[in-house]
Formats: structure tokens, C-alpha cells, sequence
């Protein structure tokens, strides 16, 4: 076989392969679907669009933290420290004297 005749063979083996892929995909999600339908479901209800069943996306956190010069600057205290509260630890400040609702004490 010539060069050409095995990158056109090579380019038909790949197509085939696809379309194997794609056929047993199709079969793997009808029978799915009919799976969810007898225990009373749809798919769309199983799965979020994502293609990742039952996650759902976090509502975002309420700040906790706020930074005492700029208003704008919050953390819900959660995730990374940014880089106001890690310089301001460093410099050895309570993180409860940026917290937007301090404690009472009672």
C-alpha cells in the first residue's frame, strides 16, 4: 500500500472508531433513560446538564469578614485567606477584629 492509500485507510478507522463510540454512547444513555423512567425519574432530573448527577451549585456564603479600611473587601471565612487577612495575621491581629458581627460577650 502506498502512503496515501494508508492515511486514507488510517482516516477511515478513525471515522469507524468514532462512530462505535458515539453508537455505544446513544445505547448507554437509552438505556439509562428507560432505567430512570421505571423507577419513576427523567434523566434531566438525575443529572444537572453537566453530565455530573446530583451536584448542585453552592449558594455563596454571607461575608464574615470585612476589611476595616475598604468596605468592598470581604470573606466569608471560608476557601483561601486573601491576602488583607494573611498580611494582617502576620502582623499579629486578631482575625475577630474583622469580623462584620462581633460576638457579644454576654
Amino acid at each position: 500500500m502506498s502512503l496515501d492509500e494508508l492515511k486514507a485507510l488510517q482516516k477511515d478507522v478513525n471515522k469507524a472508531v468514532e462512530n462505535y463510540d458515539a453508537k455505544r454512547k446513544q445505547e448507554a444513555q437509552a438505556t439509562v433513560e428507560a432505567k430512570a423512567r421505571e423507577l419513576g425519574f427523567s434523566l434531566a432530573e438525575l443529572v444537572d446538564g453537566t453530565g455530573k448527577a446530583g451536584k448542585k451549585a453552592r449558594a455563596p456564603q454571607p461575608a464574615k469578614y470585612r476589611h476595616p479600611e475598604n468596605a468592598s473587601l470581604t470573606w466569608s471565612g471560608r476557601g483561601r485567606q486573601p491576602g488583607w487577612i494573611k498580611e494582617a495575621l502576620a502582623n499579629g491581629t486578631s482575625l475577630d477584629e474583622f469580623l462584620i458581627e462581633p460576638k457579644s460577650s454576654s
